[in-house]
């Protein structure tokens, strides 16, 4: 009797054997089964990524609208590197995945290895520029005299310890493409207990510690994922999981570097697209002075919250389309895509409802400047309209990723992005007169196109010819 036939463990158990890590071959797997026990590690995993988010700026939001405002525009700049760490991990974990579907621990390995050390070498130049030039950045994006001169060591800070985020994201997407989400939800767990432990003692100056202000956030955050990061390294070399690096595996591959540099090139230009578009509307909203900023950062933050766990079933979807691919079961890996965008669209779809109707209060947590509420209230109502749409989108997206097939999603975030999104913000936020929720509405309609354009993509069914 094969697998799909077998007796299915109850939902407790399966549960438990999702968080505590699973044996299970997920290219054998019932497709349901299969899509619980990957996602919930990786939904537990982005809910931690996206507390990072959150945890900041409602410590941070203590200190006033300025403070938020030096927090929003170097998240901008952030948003940057994480494109350029999201673009490596994609090409790391399609490449994981596959290996691991044809049963070839070994070359998984040696593809570890690989993007490990191409994240450390891109990182070196980026960590450089952001400590010189952390100043003229700030003065770029529109910061006010007082971000400038008080809170450029955050950014300098931040971008600085850049290395640290992109092996944090690589080695996690080493993780996932393996089916080991459960290691890669608990190095969330620690980095993000300790950020949430230091982080007020940091910027409060709570006790012993010194009160560091919106620099002790960056502070807590950068310990928080080291410490991460060294967890990281003590599994992948512990041992025990699916992918085991050992000291043979340390060394310079120049074939395999190539193929994954060109794979993960077109997944950081389609990174880059849709990041660098939220790095132009942070500077469309700061023409409308601090507050603005500062209601835009809140509102996003609370809607990142929510979308990176949707990130966690795009994930788990990515996987088991490039496991399925490695084994030549295309038709199972189209079968668990289908199903993931549904059970997204579900989750999205109460929580979208939730933020609606519950935006004043969520607001108010954060701050009651009433200027600042005003326009993230409408931030978080406008944007969380379109999350039905997200939820598929996402999914579909990151399933031609885990593909190998990076240049369509490319293409679809260059029209909805740059060709809808930006031109549409800016005619609707000055020339038309709506303010900040001219940008919030252009947010809506260019994620709920992409979903769109994403469903008629992966229907046409080129993904499966993908190698990789």
């Amino acid at each position: 009797m094969s697998t799909d036939e077998s007796p299915a463990p109850s939902l407790w158990a399966s549960l438990k054997e999702a968080v505590h890590g699973t044996e299970q071959d997920f290219t054998e797997a019932p497709v349901g089964r299969a899509i619980l026990l990957l996602a919930i590690p990786m939904v537990l995993e982005m809910v931690m990524e996206s507390i990072f988010a959150v945890v900041d700026v409602f410590f941070v939001s203590r200190l006033g609208a300025e403070a938020i405002a030096t927090v929003g525009l170097t998240e901008s700049i952030l948003a940057l590197l994480y494109a350029l760490a999201m673009g490596l991990s994609i090409g790391a974990s399609a490449m994981i995945a596959r290996r691991t579907g044809e049963k070839d621990p070994e070359a998984a390995a040696r593809v570890a290895v690989q993007a490990i050390g191409l994240g450390v070498l891109v990182s070196i130049p980026i960590g450089v520029a952001g400590v010189l030039f952390a100043k003229p950045l700030l003065m770029m994006l529109g910061g006010s005299p007082w971000v400038v001169e008080h809170g450029f060591r955050y950014t300098q800070l931040m971008l600085g310890g850049n290395g640290i985020i992109l092996l944090l994201f690589l080695i996690n997407a080493i993780f996932r493409g393996a089916g080991d989400a459960s290691v890669a939800m608990r190095v969330l767990w620690i980095s993000n207990s300790i950020n949430i432990v230091l982080c007020p003692l940091l910027v409060l100056g709570l006790g012993p510690f010194p009160e560091l202000g919106v620099v002790g956030a960056a502070t807590a955050t950068t310990i928080g994922r080291g410490v991460g990061v060294c967890y990281q390294l003590y599994r992948l070399f512990l041992g025990k999981g699916r992918v085991a690096v050992r000291r043979e595996h340390l060394r310079f591959e120049p074939a395999t570097m190539l193929v994954m540099t060109q794979l993960s090139g077109s997944a950081i230009f389609q990174m880059l697209l849709g990041t660098a578009s939220w790095t132009v509307l942070v500077r469309i909203v700061a023409a409308a002075g601090s507050a603005a900023v500062a209601g835009y950062t809140i509102g996003m933050r609370i809607i990142l919250f929510a979308l990176l766990p949707s990130w966690g079933m795009s994930n788990a979807a990515a996987t088991l389309v490039g496991q399925n691919l490695g084994a030549r079961k295309p038709e199972r890996a189209e079968q668990a895509v289908w199903r993931a965008g549904f059970y997204n669209m579900v989750f999205l779809g109460l929580v979208g409802l939730a933020f609606i109707l519950f935006a004043e209060p969520l607001i108010g947590t954060f701050t009651q400047e009433p200027e600042v509420r005003a326009i993230a209230v409408r931030c978080l109502r406008i944007v969380s309209a379109g999350f039905i749409f997200y939820a598929y989108g996402m999914v579909l997206t990151q399933a031609l990723n885990g593909a190998g097939d990076t240049a369509t999603p490319t293409l679809i975030n260059l029209v909805c992005f740059w060709a809808v999104e930006l031109p549409l913000a800016w005619l609707l936020t000055n020339p038309l007169g709506m303010g900040p929720s001219g940008t919030f509405t252009s947010i809506s309609i260019a994620f709920s196109l992409s979903a769109l354009l994403g469903a008629w993509a992966f229907r046409r069914g080129r993904w499966k010819l993908r190698r990789v």
